[in-house]
């Protein structure tokens, strides 16, 4: 079977993904790899244990068109409540909380950060299909 290990962004900025990251979700690094023309750095937390790979090309400039292909990452949290509160304390302007239902049962309770490059983030809190 399978198993999920990591989703890759590319950024412009590997120092301010890293705090962006480290600060909202927790993430440290994992790895790191220098090569001639990228790098590849490796973030995870204790939570799981898969990855977000940042990937930075050397020498870009011009932000990435993310384009309307990408969705979103997804971390869930114990509090959603509490965590949308410390994103507006730490600055990140998150979305409004907003929950969803199906068939008059709660499913979801979540909102979106986005990271220094633009890639969408969900935050939503465990429980259900979401633990």
């Amino acid at each position: 079977m399978a198993k999920a290990i990591h989703s890759m962004i590319r950024v412009l900025d590997l120092d301010r993904s890293m705090a962006f990251y480290g600060r909202a979700f927790g993430l440290e690094l994992a790895d790191r790899y220098d090569f001639d023309g990228f790098t590849l750095v490796y973030l995870r937390n204790a939570e799981a244990d898969f990855e977000v790979e940042l990937t930075l090309n050397h020498g870009r400039t011009e932000p990435y068109d993310i384009g309307d292909g990408y969705g979103h990452l997804a971390f869930s949290v114990d509090d959603a409540e509490a965590e949308h509160r410390r994103a507006v304390e730490q600055g990140f302007e998150p979305t409004p909380l907003k929950q969803l239902s199906q068939d008059g049962k709660p499913l979801a309770k979540f909102f979106f950060l986005t990271d220094p490059d633009g890639y969408k983030i969900e935050v939503l809190q465990r429980g259900g299909r979401y633990t």
